[in-house]
């Protein structure tokens, strides 16, 4: 099911985030409170846990949040890499042709912000 999912994304690297979020990618955080609360967000990224997504993002839905565009970029992101793939794939099911996850989730980015500048 992974694999089916991620075959029809670009997964976006942990390296090219902020580049995306200053281009002007809508940059969703699906992992719980209890995950943000004990290893920290993404400056910029909005929270959307993962049972509200779909009506969320859906810009035919009545419950659409307002930075909801069928024609924006849209990186999902949760721990790893693995909810994220699947959840991506679903509103790429929904018409977002656009969205994708962070390869590696938040973790990989976290990893990345406290390596060292030279390594």
């Amino acid at each position: 099911m992974l694999a089916r999912a991620r075959a029809g994304l670009e997964r976006v690297r942990a390296e090219d985030l902020d580049a995306a979020l200053a281009g002007g990618a809508l940059v969703v955080d699906i992992r719980p409170d209890r995950d943000r609360a004990a290893e920290g967000v993404i400056p910029g990224a909005i929270v959307l846990e993962r049972n509200v997504l779909e009506w969320r993002l859906d810009p035919t839905s009545p419950d659409a949040i307002p930075e909801t565009d069928a024609a924006r970029q849209v990186i999902i992101v949760c721990n790893e890499g693995y909810a994220s793939s699947l959840a991506a794939n679903t509103l790429r099911e929904l018409g977002l042709a656009r969205v994708n996850d962070l390869d590696g989730g938040y973790r990989a980015w976290r990893a990345r912000k406290q390596a060292p500048e030279d390594a």
